[in-house]
């Protein structure tokens, strides 16, 4: 009652993390368009709820507050709501991304195709790609995450992966979610990357704790537009080429969280992500473990806080639907929130052989998973991917008799 008797006014004039102290906070309250929040500057947090359930908060209206909020706002809304709440406003809000796909349209469901090996094995890699592509994942990125974080071996995933690209090709972009620093070596030995990975927090201390700064960002923003490698803009270097990854929990597992609640902190990292119009944004729910949120109930929650919030302050917002193997959680609980996020509006979702990651030793979701949802819910892939899947090169591609077979000579073992 307290929270929704709060003006929103009070979150621009007192900061959960000092300004002083803070470079997210202030690249949060530089940053906000005053004009576009003057339209609901005189509402508490309560009247703001009730606005956004309104049938006078279209789509459209609440894209255009986007810029005026402030991501605590954002979090503190959400408080108000139950599941159905959450779902309901999430679904009204379309934010469209574009590189070699398109990837958020209404009636579309998009995937990471997630193809971890433990030893980064060419062959292993290969053979998760190809079931991946044969069951109609990856429009919205081939993404791996590396088991070594060095130069020579994320270029040479990422020349693999852009090696099937350009063989049968697939209209997608490829990411090896490596440390930006070593991406960034990457690009000056001439490696193709498209899309940019980071993880980010919500506080400065934070993202010191994963090696980055706001202006460490920037730089790599520069180097990886001025590639030009996008389909979609490729003239001017396009708008859309970082991938974040977040999640709540991780100031807190940091120490870095100034007392301030893992939800709101997890807002205030969309705060940083939406200054850089990324192409692709996912909070990996369940991943950090059950310290931080403890069984499938909480999980759930906490993944449909975590859209809903990315969607109002105008993000491209995947999930990873997941656990770890000692939290009180199962697969029951993720197909209950991949069934929510579908009706929400998710804009991907990812994509793991068996939905187990034999890498990073968690539970996620499958190929499988969805096309059940697909399925379920009428929804199709990427307009450029789903020709792609009716072409004579999907065609070829199905007549692979082995995961070699899409590999370069020099890739193979």
């Amino acid at each position: 009652m307290t929270l929704a008797d709060l003006p929103l006014e009070v979150f621009q004039n007192e900061a959960v993390v000092p300004y002083e102290t803070d470079a997210v906070t202030r690249l949060i309250l530089d940053t906000q368009d005053k004009a576009a929040f003057a339209p609901i500057s005189g509402l508490t947090t309560g009247e703001f709820r009730d606005w956004l359930l309104s049938d006078e908060a279209t789509g459209e209206r609440i894209a255009a507050l986007s810029p005026g909020l402030l991501p605590e706002m954002a979090a503190a809304v959400s408080k108000l709501m139950r599941a159905q709440d959450l779902i309901y406003i999430a679904r009204k809000v379309s934010v469209t991304t574009r590189f070699r796909t398109t990837v958020g349209l209404p009636g579309r469901l998009s995937t990471r195709l997630q193809p971890n090996h433990p030893t980064d094995d060419p062959i292993g890699i290969a053979a998760s790609i190809l079931d991946g592509l044969l069951l109609s994942s990856g429009d919205a990125v081939i993404g791996i995450n590396p088991v070594s974080d060095n130069v020579a071996s994320v270029t040479t995933l990422l020349r693999m992966i852009d090696h099937i690209r350009l063989r049968y090709a697939i209209p997608t972009q490829s990411c090896v979610l490596a440390h930006i620093t070593t991406q960034m070596d990457a690009m000056r030995q001439g490696a193709p990357l498209d899309l940019l990975f980071q993880s980010i927090a919500g506080t400065e201390a934070a993202n010191t704790g994963f090696g980055i700064t706001l202006p460490l960002l920037e730089e790599a923003h520069t180097m990886a537009k001025e590639l030009k490698r996008g389909g979609i803009g490729a003239e001017t270097g396009g708008e859309n080429i970082f991938y974040f990854e977040t999640g709540q929990g991780s100031a807190l597992s940091a120490n870095a969280h100034h007392g301030v609640d893992q939800q709101t902190l997890e807002a205030r990292a969309y705060g940083v992500a939406r200054h850089y119009h990324p192409m692709l944004v996912n909070t990996v729910v369940g991943f950090i473990g059950p310290e931080y949120l403890y069984d499938g109930k909480q999980i759930l929650r906490a993944g449909l806080e975590d859209h809903f919030c990315g969607k109002l302050l105008g993000l491209p917002m995947g999930c990873d639907i997941c656990y770890t193997n000692h939290a009180e959680a199962d697969q029951d609980d993720m197909d209950a929130l991949l069934t929510m996020l579908g009706t929400a509006g998710v804009n991907y979702i990812m994509g793991v052989p068996g939905a187990d990651d034999i890498m990073l030793n968690y539970q996620s979701t499958s190929f499988h998973d969805a096309l059940y949802l697909r399925r379920l819910l009428n929804l199709r892939p990427a307009p450029e991917f789903e020709a792609w899947l009716a072409g004579d090169k999907y065609h070829h591609l199905r007549l692979t008799d082995k995961p070699s077979t899409l590999l370069s000579a020099q890739d193979r073992p």
